[in-house]
């Protein structure tokens, strides 16, 4: 049984290592109601009066994932801010959308 623990150990370690992917399934968001010649802003909170983070081109944007409850919660659904992970390759930028201009889709 020890005998595996070197590989189990270095296995871990090179995962633990590699760059931030996402998983398949639910919990993802797609860019909608953004113009294809315009952008969705992602702000460093939530809020239009918070400083612009990234920038999320419709159908072009890579992986948006959620990262918490959408905020507040006394108001409807569309109007709420949405905390997010956006994965574009090797680089991860988190910060808040409006609901209004995200979809709920499947992660590749």
């Amino acid at each position: 049984m020890f005998r595996f623990l070197p590989a189990v150990l270095g296995l871990a370690a090179m995962l633990a290592s590699t760059s931030v992917s996402a998983t398949s399934g639910p919990g993802c968001f797609v860019v909608v109601n953004v113009p294809n010649w315009d952008v969705l802003n992602v702000r460093s909170g939530p809020s239009a009066r918070n400083p612009i983070v990234d920038h999320l081109p419709p159908g072009r944007h890579g992986i948006i994932s959620q990262s918490g409850p959408c905020v507040p919660y006394n108001i409807a659904l569309g109007s709420r801010w949405c905390p997010i992970s956006h994965y574009n390759g090797d680089r991860v930028t988190s910060g808040w959308i409006k609901r209004r201009f995200v979809s709920p889709s499947q992660c590749p």
